[in-house]
């Protein structure tokens, strides 16, 4: 997901609503946002307390009537429900989808077997990520693509570039956006109970990373055991026209323990998992071994290429990178986006990507790139915040356990 300082904006947010007349000078602080793309969720967030706010040239809740520590911490022990419908969703069809596609993203998408997915990256020329998705193999005819909202845009007019040059020479390959659907990511502990007494598939069954298309809750979905939480958890794709009706049956079915959950606490999960957030901990001049995400690299792949910037990741595979992206815990304020990083003697080894306080180990996390040689877990760093040095050390990510349902 792409933006910056959500959490960040989320405080802000809240203290300026705190101090305005409640009846209307709200509304006349998001009236000018009247431009913004809605999901079809948008009146049901507002008649829940949402506070809505531009994020990537949509009207999103950044938070409803919890705070965002409190919607962080319930997700972790009971459930969150996220309208994710300004992101991207697409099917590649064709006998030669899966070449077509390998030849721009890491992942050996020829190795999955129908019904799994993966994360993976999208490169460009020089190696860099143009944006980080979770793709699927429906069947070996049919992927299912999610890519960010931020990166909508560069992301399809990339892939139509391609894919008009990749036809020119007679590949087998069409494409089709899922505008007429919505997507909602049910997480937390709850979310596997809550959702089976909306299907009568099994969802036991259905291990993280995979996928299926089924009936919910009376509406034919595509569902994946995935998330951006860390926690168990499902993304469904579902008709528009059926989403508000599947939200409020979660909602009921969960008796109140599931909770609308907004983009800010969304943030704060993400990052106490550990995971990127393109724009942040990942850009154009970024590639995946930077970022961490050399494990999403199929060996194959690594052996043979033959995607865009092949060249410049396997070097970097075989000889190291010269900046690696890392976990911190810290003393002081919580580290933001662009703090600089620094050894002890004090010189500049880097810079915060993500950082804030978690809700759940009520402590500073953050993560950031430093110069490899500097990334060991343990080793001690200054950070510095408003142009004071704190104490920071390297720290393992994630930062919380993570809870997928994976096969024993």
């Amino acid at each position: 997901m792409r933006g910056g300082g959500l959490w960040q904006l989320g405080q802000s947010i809240t203290r300026r609503l705190a101090q305005v007349d409640k009846k209307g000078a709200g509304r006349r602080y998001f009236a000018s946002e009247a431009e913004l793309k809605k999901t079809v969720l948008y009146d049901f967030h507002v008649a829940n307390g949402g506070k809505m706010v531009p994020f990537a040239g949509w009207g999103m809740p950044i938070q409803y009537k919890d705070s965002i520590m409190e919607s962080t911490v319930n997700c972790r022990q009971n459930g969150s429900l996220f309208d994710v419908s300004h992101m991207c969703g697409f099917s590649l069809k064709g006998k030669d989808c899966i070449p077509f596609l390998e030849k721009l993203v890491i992942a050996d998408v020829a190795a999955l077997t129908p019904g799994t997915g993966t994360l993976t990256v999208f490169t460009n020329e020089k190696g860099g990520a143009i944006d980080d998705s979770v793709i699927t193999k429906v069947q070996n005819d049919h992927m299912y693509i999610v890519v960010n909202a931020g990166c909508r845009d560069k992301d399809l007019a990339h892939i139509e570039e391609h894919m008009k040059a990749f036809k020119a020479k007679g590949g087998d390959v069409s494409w089709h956006i899922h505008d007429e659907r919505s997507l909602l990511a049910l997480q937390g502990p709850l979310a596997a109970p809550v959702l089976q007494h909306l299907t009568k598939d099994d969802l036991s069954k259905l291990y993280f990373g995979e996928f299926r298309m089924t009936d919910i809750n009376g509406a034919h979905c595509y569902i994946t055991r995935t998330g951006y939480t860390g926690e168990d958890g499902f993304e469904i794709s579902v008709p528009s026209e059926n989403a508000v009706d599947l939200a409020k049956a979660i909602l009921e079915k969960s008796e109140g323990k599931i909770r609308l959950t907004g983009l800010g606490a969304r943030d704060s999960l993400r990052l106490e998992a550990g995971l990127c957030l393109y724009g942040n901990d990942m850009e154009q001049h970024i590639t995946p071994v930077e970022a961490g995400l050399t494990w999403a690299i199929g060996k194959r792949r690594k052996a043979e290429g033959g995607f865009l910037g092949a060249e410049v990741i396997l070097k970097q595979l075989a000889e190291g990178p010269k900046i690696r992206l890392v976990g911190f815990t810290s003393t002081g304020p919580p580290p933001r986006s662009h703090s600089e990083i620094q050894d002890e003697k004090g010189t500049t080894i880097g810079e915060i990507t993500s950082g804030g306080f978690s809700p759940c180990l009520k402590k500073n996390i953050a993560m950031g790139y430093v110069k490899s040689g500097s990334h060991k877990a343990g080793t001690k760093a200054k950070i510095l915040v408003r142009g004071k040095a704190y104490d920071g050390v390297v720290t393992k990510k994630p930062f919380v356990p993570t809870k997928y349902y994976k096969s024993s």
